[in-house]
């Protein structure tokens, strides 16, 4: 039976390009790129073009740049260089984020929680309100670009003005934008996580983009990597993949892939709520154009999510049962949707026809099949 990919949001299947990137370096002379001998440089040389690849792809300066184990990491990061410049200081973060995000956010800081609405999008006006409650009391304003969960895109530019009117800095999680929305980052926010799996990069390799001039203290230290901004040394491999993957995106396929992820996930949305009983989660235009999520009356995830895999699609749902979690998404919780009755599909580069007519095929039957078996 043929596979029909649609979980790329979770994580995107390595592209062309960067998997010839990693092949050709794999054969080259081995080198530490901290060193000044040949082979040293000649690391060094690669790995400087792999971060004017990305921070091309990024709008910013490659010295902004900083390479990371991924987006995890580079949030970690902000997180410590934020709490480190204010001690004590609150962190502001909605419901929607990551779970990296709020995770860290509570092991660091006292944790202030932002209004969302009912598509999943932060309240500017709360972050303003929240704000001056707190006066100078504020370390860190999380805003994540888009949501991973349903695709929504958050009025970064609006909450980043109005943080930065309060001397507060920012972070944003732009891991599920990155690859598949234009990013121009000149003059944004302090801080920017990214990741490189989401694109069709490899993984364990991501970054964190610095406001220009912007000094911080690293997280990891015991070395001079990264400009002293994080030690250890550098995943070659890894950060030269996702160059490859953010030049191929930079040159072209990303305004080609984004057209065609949007008019994918609409066929995908209209066939979904086609079924009676389904609803579409999320703001249904003003999103990212490779996640959709919906609810489905009558059905638990999980046993719509098992039906299609039987029938050879993969997607992803909230549920506690259908995911690495013990408790359902909080995102859809926070947005006032039920995660045990929600679905997200989420196309990439690699998505075919083939694959949405199945989708459409199999969820239409599944469902079906599911609301016969409960009645």
């Amino acid at each position: 039976m043929p596979r029909h990919y649609l979980d790329h949001a979770s994580t995107s299947p390595l592209r062309a390009e960067a998997a010839a990137a990693i092949r050709e370096w794999l054969d080259a002379p081995a080198g530490d790129p901290a060193r000044v001998h040949h082979e040293g440089r000649m690391v060094r040389e690669a790995v400087e073009t792999a971060r004017e690849q990305v921070a091309t792809l990024l709008g910013v300066r490659p010295r902004q740049v900083v390479f990371t184990s991924g987006a995890t990491e580079a949030v970690h990061a902000a997180l410590w260089a934020a709490t480190w410049d204010r001690p004590g200081g609150a962190v502001l973060c909605a419901g929607v984020e990551h779970s990296s995000v709020r995770s860290s956010s509570v092991r660091l800081a006292p944790v202030v929680e932002l209004p969302v609405d009912g598509v999943g999008r932060i309240d500017p006006d709360g972050v303003d309100a929240a704000l001056e409650r707190a006066g100078r009391g504020v370390c860190l304003v999380h805003c994540q670009w888009a949501n991973h969960e349903v695709g929504t895109v958050q009025p970064v530019a609006e909450i980043v003005e109005r943080c930065w009117r309060a001397g507060v800095a920012v972070h944003v999680d732009a891991a599920a934008a990155c690859g598949h929305l234009a990013l121009d980052l000149h003059d944004g926010p302090d801080f920017v996580s990214v990741s490189a799996h989401k694109l069709g990069g490899p993984p364990g390799v991501g970054a964190l983009v610095l406001r220009r001039g912007l000094r911080v203290e690293p997280l990891f230290v015991g070395g001079q990597q990264e400009r002293a901004r994080r030690a250890g040394l550098e995943n070659v491999c890894g950060i030269l993949g996702f160059g490859a993957a953010a030049a191929a995106l930079a040159g072209g396929a990303l305004g080609a892939e984004a057209g065609a992820a949007r008019a994918e996930t609409a066929r995908i949305a209209r066939a979904v709520l086609d079924v009676p009983g389904t609803v579409q989660v999320g703001d249904p235009d003003d999103r990212v154009p490779h996640i959709v999520c919906f609810g489905v009356e009558g059905v638990e995830a999980e046993p719509v999510l098992l039906g299609l895999d039987r029938a050879g699609i993969a997607v992803h749902s909230g549920s506690a049962c259908a995911s690495e979690g013990l408790e359902p998404s909080p995102v859809l919780a926070a947005m006032g949707a039920d995660p045990n009755h929600s679905l997200r599909v989420s196309v990439g580069w690699s998505t075919t026809d083939d694959d949405v007519r199945a989708f459409a095929t199999a969820f239409e039957r599944v469902v079906a099949d599911l609301r016969a078996l409960r009645a």
